[in-house]
């Protein structure tokens, strides 16, 4: 209980921090690069792959329904709301999750363990500076384009198999995905990858900073940030969906 209360106040102390532009002037821009080199790059195969298989999937079990009731020409838009709205932003947060964030937290917490962190504040480093804000910028930067690399493939691999499997043509998918909302809806996603990206970084630099003990702490640290910042996800997701999406459709209602 002790450690979460001490990771709570360090996560809000960083995220007020973060609001700070002086930050800016102490940031170590090489390691920045660094780092966006590792969230995005590196991570782009792995998302538009499992964007890929996961579009096909739901393709196979939604585009039989409708054409058994006769909508071909809806099969575009559900898809494309599918993915812009919940499919994309969740998934690629996850995969982040999964690849970023428990690789962020074991190499801190293993800066730790082998004191580090000590030789940087002997130096006169702050280890906030140089080492979590750059990860946290990064991770902000990149999760919103893997989020549209993902939103691209699917679509692209959904009107594939349509084509191939039930012969929808893909003029009239990508017709039917270009819905009336889909641009607000393109930048009410992003803004959800933005809020993931914020706490996903947070919760893997503050949980690997936080670590104290020797190698199998390493290994409890990183467990405890991909579970803590998983979780998370799945409830800012519900409550960034109601706040934007439900809201939305009920004030369509209304009017």
């Amino acid at each position: 209980m002790h450690e979460f209360i001490q990771r709570f106040i360090l996560f809000n102390k960083i995220l007020i921090s973060l609001i700070n532009p002086i930050i800016f002037k102490d940031i170590n821009y090489k390691n920045l690069l660094d780092q966006l080199r590792v969230v995005g790059p590196n991570s782009l195969f792995i998302t538009m792959l499992t964007s890929f298989f996961i579009s096909l999937v739901l393709s196979l079990q939604i585009v039989k329904e409708f054409l058994y009731l006769n909508a071909s020409d809806l099969v575009g838009s559900i898809l494309a709301i599918s993915f812009i709205r919940e499919l994309s932003p969740v998934l690629t947060a996850i995969i982040v999750v999964g690849k970023v964030g428990s690789f962020f937290t074991s190499e801190l917490a293993t800066m730790i363990v082998t004191e580090q962190i000590d030789a940087l504040f002997m130096l006169g480093i702050n280890p906030v500076y140089y080492l979590i804000v750059p990860r946290v910028i990064s991770v902000i930067l990149m999760l919103p384009l893997l989020n549209i690399f993902s939103l691209f493939t699917s679509l692209i691999s959904s009107s594939f198999i349509c084509f191939i499997l039930y012969n929808i043509d893909p003029y009239f998918f990508f017709r039917s995905a270009f819905y009336n909302l889909l641009y607000l809806d393109f930048f009410k996603s992003i803004i959800k990858t933005l809020v993931f990206a914020l706490f996903i970084s947070l919760i893997s630099c503050i949980w690997g900073i936080t670590t104290k003990g020797g190698s199998k702490d390493v290994g409890l640290s990183t467990t405890s940030s991909v579970v803590t910042s998983l979780i998370c996800i799945f409830i800012l997701n519900f409550i960034l969906s109601y706040v934007m999406f439900d809201n939305l459709l009920s004030l369509f209602q209304f009017s």
